[in-house]
Protein backbone atom coordinates (compact mmCIF):
# COMPACT_ATOMS: atom_id res chain seq x y z
CA UNK A 1 0.00 0.00 0.00
CA UNK A 2 1.33 3.32 -1.01
CA UNK A 3 0.81 6.44 1.69
CA UNK A 4 1.47 9.41 -0.23
CA UNK A 5 3.05 12.88 2.52
CA UNK A 6 1.33 16.43 1.39
CA UNK A 7 2.21 19.53 2.58
CA UNK A 8 -0.16 22.38 2.17
CA UNK A 9 1.71 24.82 4.38
CA UNK A 10 4.58 25.65 1.79
CA UNK A 11 7.97 26.70 3.64
CA UNK A 12 5.97 27.88 6.58
CA UNK A 13 5.11 24.83 8.95
CA UNK A 14 4.04 25.17 12.55
CA UNK A 15 6.49 24.98 15.12
CA UNK A 16 6.00 22.31 17.43
CA UNK A 17 8.09 21.24 20.36
CA UNK A 18 8.91 18.25 22.42
CA UNK A 19 8.35 17.99 25.92
CA UNK A 20 10.54 15.76 27.79
CA UNK A 21 9.83 14.58 31.63
CA UNK A 22 12.61 12.10 33.17
CA UNK A 23 10.09 9.78 34.77
CA UNK A 24 6.56 9.09 34.69
CA UNK A 25 3.35 10.85 34.77
CA UNK A 26 0.69 8.97 37.06
CA UNK A 27 -2.93 10.31 35.95
CA UNK A 28 -5.52 9.76 38.83
CA UNK A 29 -8.16 6.63 37.79
CA UNK A 30 -10.99 8.68 37.37
CA UNK A 31 -9.38 10.36 34.62
CA UNK A 32 -7.92 7.37 32.41
CA UNK A 33 -10.47 8.00 30.19
CA UNK A 34 -9.87 11.31 29.40
CA UNK A 35 -6.39 11.75 28.61
CA UNK A 36 -6.93 14.15 25.59
CA UNK A 37 -6.56 17.68 25.99
CA UNK A 38 -6.37 17.06 30.13
CA UNK A 39 -4.11 19.66 31.58
CA UNK A 40 -1.60 18.41 33.79
CA UNK A 41 0.87 21.73 34.76
CA UNK A 42 1.79 24.97 33.05
CA UNK A 43 4.66 25.74 31.11
CA UNK A 44 6.33 29.09 31.10
CA UNK A 45 8.92 30.85 29.86
CA UNK A 46 10.16 33.28 32.53
CA UNK A 47 13.04 35.36 31.65
CA UNK A 48 14.62 33.92 28.77
CA UNK A 49 14.08 31.61 25.40
CA UNK A 50 16.96 29.14 27.01
CA UNK A 51 14.71 28.16 30.50
CA UNK A 52 11.41 26.94 30.53
CA UNK A 53 9.67 26.10 34.06
CA UNK A 54 6.71 23.17 33.77
CA UNK A 55 4.57 23.40 37.22
CA UNK A 56 2.76 20.80 38.01
CA UNK A 57 0.57 21.18 40.99
CA UNK A 58 2.96 21.69 43.96
CA UNK A 59 5.94 21.02 41.89
CA UNK A 60 7.75 23.42 39.77
CA UNK A 61 10.46 21.67 37.17
CA UNK A 62 13.27 23.18 35.49
CA UNK A 63 14.27 22.49 31.72
CA UNK A 64 16.23 23.99 28.91
CA UNK A 65 15.47 24.14 24.96
CA UNK A 66 17.92 21.17 23.27
CA UNK A 67 17.73 21.19 19.30
CA UNK A 68 16.85 17.83 18.01
CA UNK A 69 19.98 16.32 15.59
CA UNK A 70 17.19 15.63 12.99
CA UNK A 71 14.08 17.23 12.76
CA UNK A 72 10.66 15.58 13.02
CA UNK A 73 7.18 16.03 10.93
CA UNK A 74 3.95 15.89 12.78
CA UNK A 75 1.77 13.90 10.65
CA UNK A 76 -1.92 13.91 10.25
CA UNK A 77 -3.83 10.96 8.99
CA UNK A 78 -6.40 11.26 6.18
CA UNK A 79 -8.75 8.35 4.94
CA UNK A 80 -10.79 8.96 2.08
CA UNK A 81 -13.63 7.24 1.82
CA UNK A 82 -13.95 6.61 -1.75
CA UNK A 83 -10.84 4.45 -2.01
CA UNK A 84 -8.62 2.30 0.32
CA UNK A 85 -5.81 5.10 -0.81
CA UNK A 86 -4.40 6.98 3.03
CA UNK A 87 -2.75 10.03 2.61
CA UNK A 88 -0.49 11.65 5.68
CA UNK A 89 -0.68 15.53 6.09
CA UNK A 90 1.95 17.93 7.49
CA UNK A 91 0.51 19.82 9.96
CA UNK A 92 3.62 20.69 11.37
CA UNK A 93 7.72 20.30 12.31
CA UNK A 94 9.87 19.57 15.04
CA UNK A 95 12.87 21.03 15.31
CA UNK A 96 13.58 21.12 19.31
CA UNK A 97 12.39 19.69 22.70
CA UNK A 98 12.26 20.95 26.03
CA UNK A 99 14.22 18.96 28.37
CA UNK A 100 13.24 18.64 32.35
CA UNK A 101 16.34 16.21 33.70
CA UNK A 102 16.42 18.02 36.91
CA UNK A 103 14.03 16.69 40.08
CA UNK A 104 11.06 18.99 40.69
CA UNK A 105 11.77 21.35 43.01
CA UNK A 106 8.20 21.61 45.94
CA UNK A 107 6.37 24.78 45.89
CA UNK A 108 5.51 26.13 49.36
CA UNK A 109 1.87 26.64 49.64
CA UNK A 110 -0.05 29.45 51.54
CA UNK A 111 -0.10 28.88 55.46
CA UNK A 112 -3.04 26.75 56.33
CA UNK A 113 -5.79 28.55 58.93
CA UNK A 114 -5.85 27.81 62.03
CA UNK A 115 -8.57 26.88 63.75
CA UNK A 116 -9.57 27.88 67.06
CA UNK A 117 -9.02 25.69 70.29
CA UNK A 118 -5.95 23.56 69.05
CA UNK A 119 -2.82 24.81 69.88
CA UNK A 120 -0.79 25.43 67.12
CA UNK A 121 2.26 23.69 66.02
CA UNK A 122 5.65 25.73 65.84
CA UNK A 123 7.15 25.76 62.45
CA UNK A 124 10.69 23.67 62.35
CA UNK A 125 12.41 26.68 60.01
CA UNK A 126 11.15 29.26 62.82
CA UNK A 127 12.39 27.05 66.09
CA UNK A 128 16.13 27.94 66.70
CA UNK A 129 18.39 25.39 67.06
CA UNK A 130 20.62 24.88 70.21
CA UNK A 131 24.06 23.62 70.28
Amino acid sequence: MQIQIKCSCGDKCPEWAIVELQGTVEVQPHFQETLQNLQIGQLCRPSSQETYTFTVGYHELTGAKVKLKKPQLVLKKVKHSDSERVELEVIGIIRQRILFKTRPKALISKPQPTVKGKNKVPDASAVPMED
